[in-house]
């Protein structure tokens, strides 16, 4: 009992730290909704490319690739002269710019096989692929249902989508980068925690008094990790869930649990950092490699089937990766207790792991060097 008391002053100290920091809860809140937000505006889908048409033929067939080119994906298909083409090109007016060369829809009905030019700028890496990719999947379609041509492959695929039939970027960067923002924000403030008593000197009275070093931790871990945990649930579900419109299909409560485990061990991976630096700046020396590595190998950002063998080997049981997985599987696909524990049981394992190399740090034989 007194080392719950111990524990829960130490979190009320913490929490009173945090709390009354409006610099601190300003950026917490602003991480967990502006930048949130904005992880879902920025990806890899293709929304609103604009399209010109260069069309010789005016014929049924061009009009029906013309209207078969829609929005979201694309704006209004645009009438473009050739001798244009190239300036506005070079302005940036148009990503593509499709020519339909005269007599395309008779040279077609006759079995001929006509080129059509389509014009891409590749500045737009990302618009430029996957809409040259989606235009030539419409004109093929309009070309083979207006010709009435059969395809020639023999085997044609039947595709099914689970979890995310349209492919948007937007359910699944917003909930990483909730992950990804915990991670970061969390290590940072229970290094600044240590560091800071440091810094002032009060850490040698707090070592002094009748408190050891595992209850000295416990209030810095449970407290910051509280107040990441109520923010990174709260963004979850008023800017992830209602604002933009992510589907959560699993628990909830399940997920809450999963993060607190995650939690739990990035914020003991903050402590033992902090063991092993004396100031603010070194600190941020070694916590910001550690951040980096650990975000672009945990599968959030990139698939982790397109890493070397050795870096997912490596990255393999690191807390972001498996938060990751565990946060995908529940929120994408439903999963249950059954299927996730595994990933719980690892979180928290490397928890306490590293609460238990930031107490060897703070030992009585390594103590005054630590302090």
């Amino acid at each position: 009992m007194r080392t719950l008391k111990n524990i829960l002053t130490l979190m009320l100290k913490e929490f009173r730290s945090v709390l009354t920091d409006p610099v601190l809860m300003v950026l917490i809140a602003y991480i967990f909704t502006a930048t949130i937000y904005q992880m879902a505006q920025v990806g890899a889908d293709l929304k609103n490319a604009t399209v010109g048409i260069i069309d010789q033929d005016r014929s049924v067939l061009s009009m029906r690739i013309r209207d078969a080119v829609q929005h979201p994906f694309f704006k209004p298909v645009e009438d473009v002269r050739r001798e244009d083409s190239d300036e506005l090109m070079d302005k940036g007016e148009f990503t593509f710019i499709l020519e339909v060369p005269p007599n395309f829809q008779r040279d077609m009905a006759a079995g001929r096989n006509p080129d059509l030019q389509l014009l891409v700028d590749a500045t737009s890496m990302t618009q430029a692929g996957v809409g040259a990719s989606y235009l030539s999947q419409i004109i093929n379609r309009e070309i083979y249902e207006f010709t009435g041509v059969t395809r020639p492959e023999l085997i044609n695929p039947v595709i099914n989508t689970y979890y995310n039939p349209n492919g948007e970027s937007a359910w699944f960067m917003p909930t990483s980068q909730i992950g990804s923002m915990s991670c970061m924000l969390l290590i940072l403030l229970t290094g600044a925690a240590v560091i800071r008593e440091r810094e002032r000197g009060t850490i040698e009275h707090l070592l002094v008094m009748p408190v050891n070093a595992f209850e000295l931790m416990m209030g810095k871990v449970l407290a910051n990790a509280a107040v990441i945990w109520v923010a990174a649930l709260s963004s979850l579900w008023f800017i992830v869930h209602l604002s933009i419109g992510v589907p959560l299909i699993g628990s909830v409560p399940l997920y809450a649990v999963g993060l607190a485990l995650f939690l739990f061990s990035v914020a003991s991976l903050g402590i033992m950092i902090a063991t092993f630096a004396s100031t603010m700046g070194q600190f941020g020396m070694l916590m910001l490699p550690v951040y980096i590595v650990m975000n672009l190998f945990a599968g959030g950002a990139s698939p982790r089937s397109n890493m070397p063998y050795a870096a997912q080997l490596i990255s393999e049981y690191w807390p972001l990766t498996q938060f990751v997985k565990f946060s995908q599987d529940i929120l994408f696909r439903g999963a249950g207790i059954e299927i996730v524990w595994g990933h719980m049981l690892i979180m928290g394992c490397i928890g306490v792991g590293f609460l238990w190399l930031a107490l060897l740090r703070f030992s009585s034989k390594d103590r005054k060097s630590v302090v």
